[in-house]
């Protein structure tokens, strides 16, 4: 047993009878004075929502000399007895014997007070915000929801898969990844008027990933059932309540899986990571139903509870032609949905989770399996209400012939991608995958209205501080 360096103040609430010889380690949330030669101090380690409230006779040897420094914001490590607490609304309380101080706070210059600080504030003060209730109630979810898909996938034997941050595909094909280079930009070497990467540290010009999708298919094409889970980027110009220029992105790819079986598990993991949170972040979530969304639990009841929708995107797009629904963007067969589609289907329409299926390939990447018709691919969305799609995917492509000339249609050189050709060449097989966005999923579940709010540290256009 490694040696417990302090008592955790979830594990003291927990607690079913009372304990001596508890120390508590954390920060100082409030401090009241009584008359009588007390101090009533709430101190909190991160631990969970809640502080413990911890009870200082002013005549405690260490009191004193710990008592300038008691403030908001302080951190302190207090020993003392666990015992019931006779005021109302808390089941336990600490009656200190010692106090230190492991480094005091200003009272009157630390940023975060007792009264209401709004969101754009604390991205600020980045580096201090994880110590209010709402971050670390985020954070604790976050974590939990990384936990959960770590799970779900491990449960099923789906190997975890770790691709390369810097690549030289772009997956999406939009000319959207961060450069990638140890040129000196101020004078790099030129050859017939264009930029030599030859020079380049890597040889040839490379970028931050935008998806792990195709080196997952490479994988999945020996292992069969794998999934990715890591950062991502994309340098897209865009300031929206809904995008990060660096996200995490969690993407499994399945041999012998074909469209419904994709559909299947995508269903499957969006229920399973809601009920487990449902079940295991039940403190935060009460929080994040009473402070930020009131209908937060019943939403994510609502996913778990019914089965999804599943249309053709026809359909779909017969459905948002019809409706007397005044949309800002304009609906006829071949458009992109918009998130003012997505989520009218998913709230008006079904009132449920929904996935649209069958899209035409002129809006899909060169991956993505072309349909008999020709007209459209064997590709997914999965739209939830208040959000709009949380999970896209499709089967891939495993005929090489049509891969090739979708590749030029789609105006790719197939000799950039010779690798990924070789797939179809050599032992190819049915096979799909799909991509969940993990700070849309956070933001969903939490019910924050930022994605700049559910991940550490924000990076967005003309901000990377922290």
């Amino acid at each position: 047993m490694p040696k417990k360096m302090r008592d955790k103040v979830k594990d003291l609430l927990q607690q079913e009878e009372e304990q001596s010889g508890v120390l508590v380690k954390g920060w100082v949330r409030t401090r009241r004075d009584s008359k009588g030669g007390f101090s009533f101090i709430e101190i909190n380690d991160g631990s969970c929502l809640a502080g413990i409230q911890v009870v200082a006779d002013h005549k405690l040897e260490s009191y004193a000399s710990a008592s300038p420094h008691l403030h908001t914001g302080s951190c302190v490590a207090i020993k003392g007895n666990l015992v019931v607490s006779p005021a109302k609304g808390q089941k336990w309380e600490l009656q200190a014997s010692e106090i230190s101080v492991y480094g005091s706070a200003d009272a009157e210059k630390y940023p975060l007070q007792k009264k209401q600080h709004s969101f754009e504030f604390l991205r600020e003060i980045a580096h201090l915000r994880p110590r209010t209730n709402t971050f670390g109630a985020v954070m604790r979810v976050r974590n939990r929801l990384a936990y959960s898909i770590h799970k779900f996938f491990q449960d099923r034997g789906f190997v975890y898969l770790h691709t390369p941050i810097i690549t030289t595909s772009d997956c999406e094909g939009a000319g959207e990844m961060f450069q990638v280079t140890t040129l000196d930009l101020s004078k790099p070497p030129v050859n017939d008027g264009k930029i030599d990467y030859g020079h380049d540290f890597f040889g040839e010009r490379t970028g931050l990933t935008v998806s792990g999708q195709l080196e997952g298919e490479i994988y999945a094409l020996a292992l069969s059932d794998i999934y990715t889970f890591g950062p991502t980027f994309r340098a897209e110009n865009s300031n929206t309540s809904r995008h990060l220029a660096e996200f995490w992105m969690v993407e499994p790819e399945m041999a012998f899986y074909e469209l419904e079986d994709d559909m299947d598990l995508a269903e499957e993991f969006v229920k399973f990571l809601f009920r487990d949170v449902l079940e295991n972040c039940q403190e935060d979530m009460e929080f994040f139903n009473k402070r930020i969304n009131k209908t937060i639990l019943e939403t994510l009841r609502n996913v778990v509870d019914h089965e999804f929708e599943r249309i053709h995107y026809s359909d779909a797009i017969h459905l948002l032609e019809k409706s007397s629904e005044k949309f800002i963007y304009s609906v006829e067969w071949g458009c992109n949905l918009q998130s003012e589609h997505e989520r009218y289907l998913s709230e008006k329409v079904f009132k449920k989770p929904v996935i649209i299926y069958n899209y035409p390939e002129e809006i899909k990447p060169f991956y993505m399996k072309l349909n008999e018709d020709h007209e459209t691919v064997r590709a997914m969305d999965v739209l939830l209400p208040n959000l709009g799609e949380i999970i896209g995917g499709s089967q891939r492509e495993d005929d090489l012939d049509v891969l090739h000339k979708r590749m030029r249609e789609k105006e790719l050189d197939p000799e950039e991608y010779w690798w990924y050709l070789d797939l179809r060449r050599y032992g190819s097989a049915p096979h799909s995958g799909f991509g969940l966005g993990f700070e849309r999923l956070v933001q969903f579940v939490t019910g924050m209205e930022n994605i700049r709010d559910v991940i550490p540290f924000p990076r967005t256009p003309k901000h990377a501080k922290f």
